[in-house]
């Protein structure tokens, strides 16, 4: 049996993987039912292909097509058209319908279920559940995300990322917005930070950014505050929200998120111990590939465990794969929250116009192939 801790897009496509193999596979999930996440929820090609691998439709969950994107500063702007088309759908729709279908897939799920941590007897690593209950198996996912386990703590996040804030919250838009919207991903910088904005299913707006304590507390430190602020910067942004609706009573947040964090192991990790999704890379969000590098952690991850690759040869393989692109990304997450790199994109774009296309293109996960 192997033993999947946390049921978010990575662990749940590993588990429908496994079982799809054929293997005897077991998901613990803390929460009793998929909720709203802190995500962009861009989906990319390479994404959308590793979800059709696994049989999951998204046309028909109500995913929307996103074909073009928008960079706003200020009262400047640019557009361009992405190099492939992308696709939008809120975690919660997509978590649940992953979740379900590794379920009819064979998969046991055990939702609100607390993994404490993970215990290594006699060389074999299982799982301590809330309430002191012990699971054993032939190998273990590590899943959770961005709740690390007892012990098996990620490296703690650079003095950058420990300032910066992440806020997340859908918006009814007027139809002048919506359909203005339509087909696009919105990328707005101001000072200190970015925000994303596109239309999930539903007909409502995903708003999610990234700021710095430092200019939520000259805010308030409130929502509403922050929000008057960053539009009173972003022409585009309060022309997009103005008239619009919250559609949440608070907004989703998180600090101290270790973007830029890449897991290499090391010689003293359990052999039996796999670290996919967040727990393997924390891109940063400026990109809107963590998706894809969840969905792309959890296929190597299943192949190495179906395979008996060792967790540390996986891991030494996954951070030879995604470091390239993690050093991209970080270069330009950098660059989007300070004012220079900020000036020095928008004239990049525009002398360039290529420049966009080949950005998103670098930064995309390699499709590698699977070990035989």
């Amino acid at each position: 049996m192997i033993l999947v801790a946390g049921g978010g897009l990575a662990g749940a496509a590993a588990a429908c993987d496994l079982a799809q193999q054929g293997r005897p596979v077991t998901l613990f999930e803390r929460e009793r039912v998929a909720r709203h996440k802190i995500c962009g929820e861009f989906i990319s090609i390479e994404a959308r292909r590793h979800l059709a691998s696994l049989g999951l439709d998204l046309d028909a969950l109500g995913a929307v097509a996103i074909e073009r994107v928008r960079v706003a500063r200020g009262s400047s702007l640019i557009e361009a058209a992405l190099p492939f088309t992308g696709s939008s759908l809120t975690r919660r729709r997509l978590d649940a319908a992953l979740l379900s279908h590794a379920a009819a897939s064979g998969a046991g799920i055990r939702t609100g279920c607390l993994v404490r941590r993970t215990v290594t007897e006699s060389g074999a690593t299982g799982l301590e559940l809330d309430g002191g209950e012990g699971v054993r198996g032939e190998g273990v996912l590590l899943a959770t995300g961005k709740h690390d386990l007892r012990g098996m703590r990620r490296s703690p996040p650079g003095r950058s990322s420990r300032s910066q804030l992440c806020f997340k919250s859908y918006f009814a838009l007027l139809q002048a917005s919506r359909t203005a919207l339509e087909g696009h991903v919105e990328l707005m910088l101001f000072r200190d930070g970015y925000a994303g904005l596109q239309m999930v299913e539903g007909g409502i707006a995903n708003l999610c950014l990234v700021t710095t304590s430092d200019r939520f507390a000259h805010a308030g430190g409130d929502w509403r505050g922050l929000l008057q602020s960053l539009t009173a910067e972003s022409a585009h942004l309060r022309h997009r929200l103005q008239g619009a609706t919250d559609r949440l009573d608070r907004p989703l947040s998180i600090a101290r998120v270790p973007y830029g964090f890449l897991h290499r192991g090391g010689e003293e990790a359990p052999c039996d111990l796999y670290r996919l999704g967040d727990q393997m890379a924390v891109i940063p969000s400026f990109t809107g590939d963590g998706m894809s590098i969840a969905l792309h952690t959890a296929k190597q991850a299943a192949r190495a465990v179906l395979t008996g690759e060792a967790a540390a040869a996986y891991h030494e393989r996954m951070h030879r794969a995604l470091r390239p692109q993690m050093r991209i990304a970080s270069g330009l997450s950098a660059l989007g929250r300070s004012t220079g790199g900020q000036v020095a994109l928008l004239l990049g774009a525009r002398l360039w116009p290529g420049l966009i296309q080949r950005l998103a293109i670098a930064t995309r996960v390699p499709d590698l192939p699977v070990l035989p």
